[in-house]
């Protein structure tokens, strides 16, 4: 299967909405009305929930394509995803049941037994875990490569290569890792440059904009943003989409039509919501770095950030993700998080209200301790996901959480 012989070249890709033939809009105009139904005298300002499993058809003189919410063509799930490629400048997108069945059936799309990927060593937990240990039953290998090292990307390269990985920033270091000679690599070979940039939301940066091909989005997160669903969503070109759909109807991953209309409606304020996360998790980290207890703050726009300039080059903001390396340790972290008033302990992120995490017991928990510490999570390692509450009060909790890793620690 060969979907990207003929591409053009990623700088001359058009980057405004695909279904727009003007200017490009903003992102806070495609956020609300991307993908919208028609008007007309009477008609709901607010797309309703079509909550019904199957559809009039079937009839053999039938035109349209047979609509079954099974199939991902309910019109809630449609505009969904319809609305995340239009924020991504892409032609396709498709709407799935959670971010794993987002990534799962792109790279089962992509890949056959006897097939290779080549993957960055920086990605979220069950992301390695499924290719370490499920696509090696179905006959894939997969290569990991550090993404540090932009040489070791060619040097993994093989004659069945299908495809190349990224997760941008990653997960929970906040690396940010250059996509655009890893574009011209996949490019050159004609594979494509897949992408999870969930942390960065296509308001801080839209890979395509770069020359990524396909681009992946745990929507459960800040797409959504209110912590009150579990949604994936994968754009890209109408090729590869179309194949993700297929399996996608075999497999039966599909999101529920409320589901959608929920996240229909967190995407409506995912401008604004992006602009509060980015300010106050800047703001959090200088704070943090003022604190004693504190060996390292990670977050992309701070100074000690190995990839500060390359952050500020190509997105538009830090994001709402911070990381923080406490003296103490992780007993230290553990009673860092039990002292927390405000910021509740909780294993996702990208919500509204601010939530801590420790990746040695969540996100990372498959790892060892020794492959943990090589990618940058210490033992005190302590996740932050930045929400909307105000700045002086997430000070007070987290000052209250210092103090206990502090006493703790002596």
């Amino acid at each position: 299967m060969t979907l990207f012989s003929d591409r053009p070249d990623p700088s001359a890709r058009p980057i405004q909405d695909p279904k727009d033939a003007g200017p490009r809009r903003s992102p806070h105009t495609l956020a609300i009305h991307a993908a919208g139904p028609g008007r007309g005298e009477g008609a709901p300002v607010v797309p309703p929930i079509v909550q019904s499993a199957t559809f009039h058809g079937g009839d053999p003189e039938d035109r349209d394509e047979l609509r079954y919410t099974r199939y991902g063509n309910n019109p809630n799930q449609l505009l969904v995803g319809r609305k995340v490629a239009a924020l991504e400048g892409a032609e396709d997108g498709l709407l799935l049941a959670s971010g794993m069945a987002a990534i799962s059936l792109t790279l089962l799309a992509l890949v056959r037994s006897g097939d290779h990927l080549v993957a960055s060593d920086r990605l979220y937990g069950a992301t390695r875990t499924f290719m370490e240990r499920e696509l090696p039953r179905r006959g894939v290998e997969v290569t990991f490569v550090d993404a540090e090292h932009p040489r070791g990307w060619r040097k993994a390269l093989r004659p069945e290569t299908r495809g190349i990985y990224l997760e941008v920033p990653t997960n929970p270091t906040l690396r940010i890792f250059d996509p655009r000679a890893t574009s011209r690599l996949a490019l050159e070979r004609g594979i494509p440059l897949i992408m999870d940039a969930t942390f960065a939301t296509p308001i801080n940066f839209r890979p395509l904009d770069h020359g990524v091909d396909v681009v992946i989005h745990s929507a459960t997160k800040y797409l959504g943003g209110h912590s009150d669903l579990i949604a994936g969503v994968v754009s890209g070109p109408g090729a590869l989409i179309d194949e993700v759909r297929g399996l996608h109807r075999l497999y039966g991953p599909a999101p529920d039509p409320h589901m959608a209309w929920l996240l229909d409606r967190g995407l409506r304020t995912l401008p604004v919501r992006m602009a509060r996360h980015n300010e106050t998790a800047a703001a959090l980290a200088e704070w943090f770095d003022d604190q004693p207890g504190v060996d390292a703050v990670l977050y992309p726009r701070h100074p000690s950030h190995p990839d500060r300039a390359l952050a500020e080059e190509l997105f538009t903001g830090g994001g709402g993700m911070l990381g923080v390396v406490l003296s103490a340790g992780e007993k230290g972290a553990v009673e860092f998080c039990r002292a927390l008033e405000l910021a509740a302990v909780a294993p996702s992120l990208g919500g509204v209200e601010t939530l801590v995490s420790l990746p040695a017991w969540t996100s990372h928990r498959a790892m060892t301790s020794d492959q943990r510490i090589r990618q940058g999570i210490e033992p005190g390692f302590v996740r932050i996901s930045v929400g909307l509450e105000g700045f002086e009060d997430l000070v007070g909790d987290f000052s209250r959480g210092l103090s206990a890793a502090r006493a703790f620690g002596g």
